[in-house]
């Protein structure tokens, strides 16, 4: 796609409907935004793919965050916990992508997406408080009135999250896609709290992934910065959306929704790697 205005204004759209979804699963959208990208350039380098991405993940959660804390469903204390214990993995991935060819990376996004497309789909129930042994206590009542009580065991967060910070940021995704999962399935977090602490951690990993690409100069060449702006505004107008749709979609519908997005995207970015 050559830069121009009609390119601009694509790629705001895009950002505008991956915003809206990205904040709506509280994915935060890298996971759609990166194969989309392999898509519509071919011959930029993972570095470069990646890049743009998470300056696009940034804007994203940083604005579903400011919106998901006037809703009072973000658990702050347990996901700046997480953060920090993702923050090492985070750097270490953006570094990392510079040393992979591009089929490889699109090889390895393929599989990653199909996986935890299959996992949501068909993995059991999400934890109840009571089948929690141990952890944290938290209780949080959003601004309508609702109340949710759960327990999080931080130990285990922490050592999942450091996980989740390389793979991440290795792939551009910004880790919302893996982490609303482990949240929900394996912490025990309520959905709707999973997607409002996701986007807030999203936001600091994906920060630091950013500012490691700039450092590194991964947007000295092409349209890289301009790519990144145009989508980021997209991005930021489509969270605020997405954040008022999840005051009405039920938590199975969000994980529904985001394994059928997955499964999309898997076929298509195979036919592309094919």
């Amino acid at each position: 796609m050559a830069w121009g205005v009609g390119a601009a204004a694509a790629l705001v759209a895009i950002g505008f409907a991956v915003g809206a979804f990205g904040t709506l699963v509280g994915a935060g959208g890298g996971f759609l935004l990166t194969p989309i990208l392999l898509v519509l350039y071919p011959h930029d380098s993972p570095q470069t793919i990646t890049a743009i991405s998470l300056v696009a993940v940034f804007c994203n959660a940083t604005s579903g965050s400011v919106a998901y804390g006037r809703l009072k469903r973000t658990d702050y204390r347990s996901g700046l916990v997480f953060a920090a214990a993702a923050l090492p993995g985070s750097v270490a991935g953006a570094i990392a992508v510079g040393y992979v060819s591009r089929s490889a990376f699109d090889l390895i996004m393929c599989g990653v997406l199909a996986v935890l497309a299959l996992w949501l789909w068909r993995s059991p129930a999400p934890l109840a408080p009571d089948e929690q042994r141990s952890g944290v206590r938290r209780e949080i009542v959003d601004r309508l009135g609702n109340r949710y009580a759960f327990v999080v065991p931080l130990r285990r967060g922490a050592l999942f999250s450091s996980v989740v910070g390389f793979v991440s940021s290795f792939l551009g995704i910004g880790g919302g896609v893996m982490h609303v999962p482990l949240l929900v399935r394996v912490l025990g977090f309520p959905v709707h709290v999973a997607t409002a602490t996701s986007h807030f951690v999203l936001a600091i990993l994906a920060g630091s992934a950013t500012i490691t690409h700039v450092l590194q100069g991964s947007f000295a060449h092409g349209h890289g910065l301009r790519r990144s702006a145009a989508l980021s505004v997209g991005v930021v107008v489509g969270a605020q959306l997405g954040a008022r749709a999840s005051l009405r979609a039920s938590g199975r519908t969000i994980e529904r929704l985001l394994a059928i997005a997955l499964a999309i995207l898997v076929v298509r970015l195979a036919l592309l790697v094919v």
